[in-house]
């Protein structure tokens, strides 16, 4: 038993190269396939294009598809998986409760409140665009289930409930707007997005999104050892000299701000932050240091590929991404339910 955490400890850097390359060549594959008319070759010729090595000699559709379409949205599909596996990680530890995910906030139900007010309603006049609803109605719901769990005392359980509150109202709020005001066409395109879609992936959206998950992920693993703590309880983590207000509050913050921002470019893709951080425990364990880096290759990895499935396996109609992590998700869950039982 003792040579467990040394084992792991060997296997980590091997462990952590390998998932870069996975990832690489997943995202190397991932732009190749879909249903225009584009060999490998052209595919890779393009891309060579763009970051200056000679000319791709294809048609200027065929470059949009691969430069605008394909490889924005693979790599936004990567850095969702990514940042929404690490939020997941955050959270159950924060709240000692592994069954949470980076929506146990409201922040998923919010942004989608959001969303159709602008979508639906025209709030903004024009001047929000649906991503940008999103993250306001994300915040303001973010900002609201902090409040309550403020006023109701605070701790883990508090904000647990106080996020289950906060779900429910702005999913009302959802439902309420779209069965009164929104016609068949808005309920398709409002029920498509708010069951997770890529589709809209562009440049602007793996920048900003991209960057906000960098700086998440590197202000996390700075407090992987107060994260280490927390799992023992806050009295515990307090008497390591452990800053248990604010450095919650500070990882709550940055979890609602990496959350919101995912969901606002792609929707609410559910069951990636609750199942993912579990696979990563079982790879490396559950010290932070190490499980933060691979839960972010295992989820970037994990969507690469559902983004593949979801926009081929019936192509050219495509799946919302959410429905596949669902699908894959709910059987892992299940798993994790029997494996906590047992460990009882």
């Amino acid at each position: 038993m003792l040579e467990r955490p040394r084992q792991k400890r060997s296997v980590l850097a091997p462990l952590l190269l390998g998932g870069v390359v996975v990832l690489a060549l997943s995202i190397a594959l991932a732009i190749t396939i879909g249903p225009a008319d584009l060999s490998i070759s052209d595919v890779y010729r393009v891309v060579l294009q763009h970051i200056g090595f000679g000319d791709s000699g294809v048609s200027r559709i065929k470059d949009g598809i691969v430069w605008e379409l394909r490889l924005p949205r693979t790599l936004l599909a990567a850095i969702c998986g990514a940042g929404l596996a690490l939020c997941g990680a955050i959270m159950q530890s924060l709240l000692r409760n592994p069954l949470a995910d980076p929506f146990v906030l409201g922040i998923s139900s919010g942004a989608s409140t959001g969303a159709v007010l602008v979508a639906v309603l025209g709030v903004g006049g024009g001047m929000l665009s649906l991503s940008s609803g999103a993250f306001v109605g994300a915040a303001l719901s973010f900002v609201l289930v902090m409040l309550l769990a403020a006023g109701a005392g605070g701790g883990t359980d508090r904000v647990v409930l106080a996020g289950v509150a906060g779900t429910q109202l702005f999913s009302a709020l959802t439902s309420f707007i779209v069965i009164s005001s929104a016609d068949a066409e808005q309920t398709r395109g409002v029920l498509f997005w708010l069951l997770g879609s890529l589709g809209g992936a562009d440049w602007d959206d793996v920048v900003l999104c991209g960057t906000v998950c960098a700086v998440g992920i590197v202000v996390c693993l700075l407090y992987a050892s107060a994260l280490d703590a927390f799992t023992f309880g806050n009295d515990a983590a307090a008497s390591l000299g452990v800053s248990v207000k604010w450095i919650r509050i500070l990882l709550l913050v940055i979890t609602a701000l990496i959350t919101a921002m995912l969901v606002s470019a792609a929707g609410a893709i559910g069951f990636v932050g609750l199942v993912l951080p579990h696979a990563a425990r079982f790879l490396v364990g559950s010290r932070h240091r190490r499980l933060l880096p691979t839960t972010v290759l295992v989820g970037a990895i994990f969507m690469v590929w559902v983004d593949a499935v979801a926009r081929t396996l019936f192509e050219p109609q495509e799946i919302p991404v959410g429905v596949v992590t669902a699908l894959i998700g709910v059987p892992a869950f299940a798993v994790i339910l029997f494996r906590m039982r047992r460990a009882r």
